[in-house]
């Protein structure tokens, strides 16, 4: 079984409980990927989130709706995938970080079209789009890949971050990398959202967006970013401040 997991928590340290502030009109990033996933894609959506307490906000709110919650480990973010898609039957998963309110729903669909260990997109130079700024790219992955590195990788930063150690290792997974249009990487675009500034900037581009076209794509994105020339210097600075 495919599955769409959704990792999530309000834990974090420079803009704490960001994924369920409001951010067009009244509905919060997290809202706004859920519906979106929904809306597009007919496979399991399940939210994987922390057993902190501070957390049972999640589940008390996206449970009223329907969706699957699953709490696991907080630190240890590789087993709570594992956890995650073993307790809900997935052997394929797409791994959507919460914090992505642009994500492109349509590029998860691409992903899932290629039988590998993991596929995702990247850049001319070979970097994954989880180490970029876009926050336009999901991950797929199979189970069997997450297990394989857990009984490998014995670094913390392997299990913290759950993609990581695949692409490190590229010669024991079967990976495909999809190109970032060069008309997209040309541009130094920061939509990833992890502080105040990152949260307001893309507030403002969003409701400009989404208020003409409520089914925008990263090249809309681009185009909005070079008639509305003044938020690129502001990503920049976010860029330099906040390394992946």
């Amino acid at each position: 079984m495919d599955a769409v997991i959704i990792q999530a928590r309000t834990g974090s340290t420079r803009l704490p409980g960001k994924i369920l502030l409001p951010f067009y009109q009244n509905e919060s990033i997290l809202d706004i990927l859920v519906k979106k996933l929904k809306k597009k894609l007919s496979m399991p959506l399940i939210i994987a989130s922390t057993t902190n307490p501070n957390d049972d906000i999640i589940e008390a709110i996206y449970k009223k709706q329907g969706i699957n919650i699953f709490r696991g480990d907080e630190n240890d973010v590789l087993k709570r995938f594992i956890d995650c898609a073993e307790q809900y039957g997935a052997q394929r998963i797409i791994r959507v970080c919460a914090d992505n309110p642009f994500l492109n729903v349509d590029s998860c669909l691409e992903i899932l079209n290629y039988q590998a260990d993991y596929c995702s997109y990247q850049t001319s130079r070979g970097i994954p789009s989880i180490k970029t700024h876009y926050g336009f790219w999901a991950e797929a992955m199979t189970l069997d890949a997450l297990i394989k590195v857990s009984q490998n990788a014995r670094e913390a930063v392997y299990h913290e971050h759950v993609s990581n150690y695949i692409y490190a290792n590229p010669t024991k997974f079967d990976i495909k990398w999809l190109p970032i249009p060069a008309e997209i990487e040309k541009f130094k675009i920061r939509l990833t959202i992890d502080t105040v500034e990152d949260f307001e900037i893309a507030q403002k581009i969003y409701n400009d967006l989404f208020e003409y076209n409520h089914n925008f794509s990263p090249r809309d994105v681009v185009d909005y970013l070079k008639a509305k020339n003044e938020y690129l210097p502001l990503m920049h600075k976010q860029i330099e401040k906040n390394t992946k």
